[in-house]
């Protein structure tokens, strides 16, 4: 079960203002963090707590396909994204890094600040303000897997027995 506040932002939230390119010779992930949602939301770092969730329109990840955007938001303490929808590349980038991603058909009936309780294997998400479950289709088992081992690296490593 991941527990957190609700961060929402709208449609085609791009790589670009998730992680400024200018921050792209950056290797560590905490200073990376730092950046998060930077040039979309400046104080998006000092409110986001760990757990936190962001919530977006369609097709939230869009742009480039850098790593970098997944890296900040997990870094920053985001467990989970939900979104209408994911650029593809970006889903692929969050799943290979542990992070879960959320595709729900409809994100306006959250806000920004409400306690949100996702059960990413039973495929509800609880708004806890309002006491409402909204439904989704669960991840695969081979992507949830994935996510539980911390990541792709992490997955193959367990798999190899290395």
């Amino acid at each position: 079960m991941i527990k957190g506040k609700a961060w929402k932002y709208g449609d085609d939230i791009n790589t670009d203002v998730i992680f400024p390119g200018r921050y792209l010779a950056l290797t560590d992930p905490e200073e990376m963090a730092k950046h998060a949602m930077e040039d979309l939301d400046s104080d998006f770092v000092n409110k986001v707590q760990e757990g936190d969730i962001v919530v977006a329109g369609r097709f939230f990840g869009c742009g480039s396909s850098r790593e970098q955007a997944v890296t900040c938001l997990k870094y920053a303490g985001v467990s989970a994204i939900v979104a209408v929808s994911f650029a593809r590349l970006f889903f692929r980038n969050a799943v290979n890094l542990g992070m879960p991603v959320i595709q729900l058909p409809d994100t306006k009936r959250m806000e920004s600040g409400q306690e949100l309780e996702i059960d990413v294997e039973g495929g509800n998400m609880k708004i806890v303000d309002t006491n409402e479950v909204l439904e989704f289709k669960p991840l695969p088992e081979f992507i949830l897997k994935i996510i539980d081992d911390g990541g792709l690296v992490p997955n193959l490593k367990k798999k190899l027995d290395l």
